[in-house]
């Protein structure tokens, strides 16, 4: 009898279950001081060594914001313009425009600064977002008043002024520094970086110390820099405290016996830039109560676990003979290839929860995998073929935006202000409709009018050196086109037309006629070389991907173009290039006229 399976089951499960939670108790419960001991001064102090690096990274992030804006010649230039008398009100008011929007871009590149302020003394003071505000109430706070008389760079958390403008109630730590000066009492100007208070608190509450303990963040005078209300030790922690910042060592963890023979567990780490320091209290009383609650918890789990072992050991015994014998049934069916019995052979999923009946889920999944496999295959390369695409499509917005970015920049810097506003007119059109990415078709129409916003921006790029038209003929309101396909054409003709010509002429044609769409790009450019067409040629025939999007020429356009046209289109697909040295270069793409109710099918695409 003590043979059988379920009676070897019992005795094991009721061994293991007397052994290891009798002896896992009365070494828990001896062992306990110890091991709080060994926690208070390893894991607590390791949590502090992770927030105390969490701390230096966020304190790196405000030096490195902060001194972008002390170096920067906007800044500089800024602060000459508001302190030259000889300056027009106009003037500085430009200033203090470019200076807000400079703050604005510099906050957004780190994630940890909420707002950067900069404060003249006159009682001006510039936000982010194009605050400029003229409220003299800051000279009277505390904190502008430690950091003139008492050299106080850092704010515990507060309500900033600043904040509230942008709707932002939330207590603030501050980090002011000068501006065109070393030190607080010979500056004009200085800056106030603001980080959430929460920013620095909740990394912080996740820090515990038993059921009540509590870690705070002090500064060089040992009063608390977040919103940490409970914070109120004792004398003797305070004059603990005022030892350990006078002396002793980085970190470490000191024991106050109090009156009643209670013990109080003091926590401490030192960080050295800018001398702030982590201190967490804790009771021994409050750590070793949930003792006591874990060795009752440990019994009473000990005993109800050996009541479910009885349980399962008796019920893992029955029902493993049958379900091996209907498995074995359903792999002899699949020896013939009959899935369909093989699985019909099969017990129900749910039936055995064992080894058992992991083999037999495993076995019915094998077999729904193998029925799905060609499906599977089918998908897959149907899937592939459009995130492909998709990458194709991708690599075209960031190529024509930062060129277009860099021309704004050109107009800008020669005061065309005019020509810049009609550039980020149209540059604006263009981005709303290259923000439908998801869609691979779009009406022709909408890549007509794309097509001469991007002219648009030609014209006043290259002015009366480019002359640029585009026909239309045929019907063409409800054709459907891959979108993205003439202005990367058309930047190449431009390009290669100005290579060796001061003038470039560039003729767009549309045409429908017979079922087909035909789109021509021409140009007055140096030509192609025979070798290049007709590689471009082989290139769109097989819509080599990974050449076209490891390229880093810049030379994407007419490649990409090719690519995704083939990728869509397949053989219904056509492409001609006319070219020769000296005489220019005409790229003619040949598409199905496809309108909105209909598609081009997968099987007409191979």
């Amino acid at each position: 009898m003590f043979y059988s399976l379920r009676s070897r089951l019992i005795a094991i499960f009721v061994l293991l279950f007397v052994l290891s939670f009798g002896t896992l108790s009365v070494l828990l419960f001896n062992q306990s001081r110890s091991i709080i001991r060994s926690y208070i001064e390893s894991s607590a102090l390791e949590k502090m060594d992770e927030y105390g690096s969490y701390i230096d990274m966020v304190q790196t992030q405000i030096y490195d914001l902060a001194s972008i804006v002390f170096n920067s010649d906007i800044t500089k230039e800024w602060d000459a313009v508001v302190s030259d008398p000889a300056s027009t009100p106009a003037e500085k008011n430009v200033a203090n425009y470019q200076m807000s929007q400079f703050l604005m871009r510099t906050t957004n590149s780190y994630s940890s600064v909420s707002s950067v302020t900069v404060y003249r003394l006159e009682g001006t003071w510039i936000g982010s977002g194009n605050q400029i505000v003229n409220d003299a109430s800051f000279l009277k706070e505390n904190w502008f008043l430690n950091f003139i008389e008492n050299d106080e760079y850092w704010v515990p958390a507060h309500r900033d002024a600043a904040e509230l403008r942008s709707n932002n109630p939330n207590p603030v730590v501050s980090m002011l520094m000068p501006i065109g000066s070393f030190f607080p009492s010979t500056t004009n100007s200085f800056m106030k970086v603001n980080v959430n208070a929460d920013y620095f608190l909740e990394p912080l509450d996740r820090i515990h110390l038993g059921e009540r303990g509590a870690i705070y963040l002090l500064d060089r005078q040992g009063k608390p820099m977040l919103s940490q209300d409970d914070y109120a030790p004792e004398a003797d922690m305070l004059e603990e405290m005022e030892s350990i910042r006078g002396g002793g060592g980085a970190q470490g963890v000191v024991y106050l016996e109090e009156d009643g023979g209670h013990t109080d567990i003091l926590v401490y780490k030192k960080l050295t830039n800018p001398n702030w320091m982590l201190v967490g209290f804790v009771s021994e009383q409050d750590l070793y109560a949930q003792l006591f609650k874990l060795r009752g918890t440990i019994l009473l789990i000990a005993t109800l676990l050996l009541i479910l072992s009885l349980l399962l050991a008796t019920w893992l015994s029955h029902g493993i003979t049958k379900p091996l014998s209907r498995l074995v049934q359903a792999m002899r069916h699949v020896q013939r290839g009959d899935f369909d019995n093989a699985l019909s052979r099969l017990p129900p999923e749910d039936g055995v929860r064992n080894e058992v009946g992991f083999a037999t889920t495993t076995f019915r999944k094998s077999v729904v995998q193998l029925q799905q496999h060609i499906k599977t295959e089918f998908e897959l390369k149907l899937l592939r073929q459009q995130a492909e695409y998709k990458a194709l499509l991708m690599q075209i917005n960031p190529h024509f935006l930062f060129n277009t970015m860099e021309l704004m920049s050109s107009l800008t810097m020669q005061k065309r202000e005019d020509d810049t506003l009609q550039v980020i007119e149209s540059l604006g059109k263009m981005m709303r409709f290259s923000l439908k990415i998801s869609d691979d078709l779009i009406p022709l129409k909408e890549e007509i009018k794309y097509t001469r916003y991007y002219m648009t921006i030609l014209q006043v790029r290259f002015g009366d050196r480019l002359a640029i038209r585009l026909n239309e003929e045929g019907s063409l309101e409800r054709v459907q086109i891959v979108k993205f396909i003439l202005q990367p054409l058309i930047e190449n003709a431009v390009k290669f037309s100005f290579l060796h010509r001061p003038d470039a002429v560039v003729a767009i044609s549309v045409r429908r006629a017979e079922g087909k769409l035909t789109l021509k790009v021409a140009d007055n450019g140096s030509g192609m070389p025979e070798e290049r067409r007709r590689k471009l040629l082989e290139q769109s025939a097989t819509a080599q991907l990974d050449t076209i999007l490891a390229s880093r020429s810049g030379q994407i356009g007419l490649g990409n173009v090719l690519a995704r046209c083939r990728l869509y289109y397949g053989e219904l697909f056509e492409v001609r290039i006319d070219s020769a040295e000296g005489e220019g270069t005409s790229i003619e793409l040949i598409l199905p006229a496809q309108e909105e109710s209909s598609d081009v099918s997968s099987d007409d695409r191979r």
